[in-house]
């Protein structure tokens, strides 16, 4: 019998590579819709939104196009996930009222928000690293298009060039961290909404607390939600996040995440907070629903 941090681990990891595999397309299409270059007056934009850059994508570089940039997120979502469920059910084990007992929704809210805490410690500085490469442009296209006087602007050669440069020149490991409580604010509710609504549809499909003979479509369905509902939950703080992650050092724009809070309603308005939230939702709630799924079956699978 294997333990339960072994098969959470496990579960985890095919969970991580679940949603990867479903959810990098969205995100590749995400990253070219927000980086296509302004149309020149009288020019129709390079997209005209996302099926069109779908569709562009697949004819000029067929389906791989789609899983481009792909080997750096998979052996962090991997790792991710692995951390998130393993925590998770170890929260679990402190929580329940006697061994073997299911979790009230509340309950899976509190082991959501700890296991939150956890992989925050893992999400800021990939997801520092991430954020400066991807907005640099995205990738060889964008700067093929805008030739010599691009080449200036693209300061980092890739992951590891990223992390090397932060360490030398924006106060070590300090400076992999800038974000933390930025990342804290998404993940500690976001992961809490998730497995909290996750928890109460399975149960509420399944007319009580047993949820063990729900089919798949049920789980995919109640895993897909509960990915929205994170996203629903905490996505102006990936905004602030983000501006904070890509903010320069020597010249900040923002003292800190109240106030690029405040400077991006400022400027933008409330919906300012909300910048890519239909192509996050749409990419979440399928991944989610992947990895959730995944995950259930391999846990069930390792008995």
């Amino acid at each position: 019998m294997m333990g339960d941090v072994a098969k959470d681990l496990a579960a985890g990891t095919v969970g991580g590579v679940a949603q990867l595999v479903v959810g990098h397309p969205f995100d590749t299409i995400k990253v070219k819709l927000q980086s296509q270059p302004t149309p020149l007056p009288g020019q129709l934009p390079k997209y005209s939104g996302a099926i069109d850059a779908v569709k562009k994508t697949l004819a000029a570089e067929g389906a791989s196009g789609l899983y481009k940039g792909m080997g750096a997120p998979l052996a962090t979502v991997a790792a991710f996930n692995a951390l998130l469920f393993t925590v998770r059910g170890q929260m679990e084990t402190l929580l329940r009222s006697a061994p073997g007992a299911p979790l009230t929704v509340n309950q899976q809210f509190v082991a959501g928000a700890g296991a939150g805490v956890a992989v925050s410690f893992l999400a800021t500085p990939t997801e520092l690293i991430k954020c400066r490469l991807q907005a640099q442009g995205s990738g060889a296209a964008v700067v093929a298009e805008a030739s010599a006087a691009a080449t200036a602007a693209v300061k980092y050669g890739g992951p590891i060039d990223v992390a090397k440069q932060v360490l030398r020149s924006e106060g070590g490991i300090r400076g992999l961290y800038k974000g933390l409580f930025p990342t804290l604010a998404r993940e500690v509710p976001g992961n809490a909404a998730m497995f909290g609504v996750y928890e109460a549809l399975k149960q509420y499909m399944a007319g009580g607390t047993d949820t063990s003979g729900l089919g798949r479509g049920s789980l995919m369905l109640a895993g897909g939600l509960a990915g929205g509902a994170f996203w629903v939950s905490v996505y102006p703080t990936d905004v602030v996040k983000s501006v904070i992650q890509i903010d320069d050092y020597k010249n900040p724009k923002y003292t800190g995440s109240i106030d690029a809070f405040k400077k991006i309603v400022k400027a933008e308005g409330i919906g300012g907070l909300y910048k890519g939230f239909g192509p996050a939702m749409a990419r979440s709630v399928p991944a989610n629903a992947a990895c959730f799924l995944a995950y259930e079956i391999t846990r069930s699978s390792l008995g």
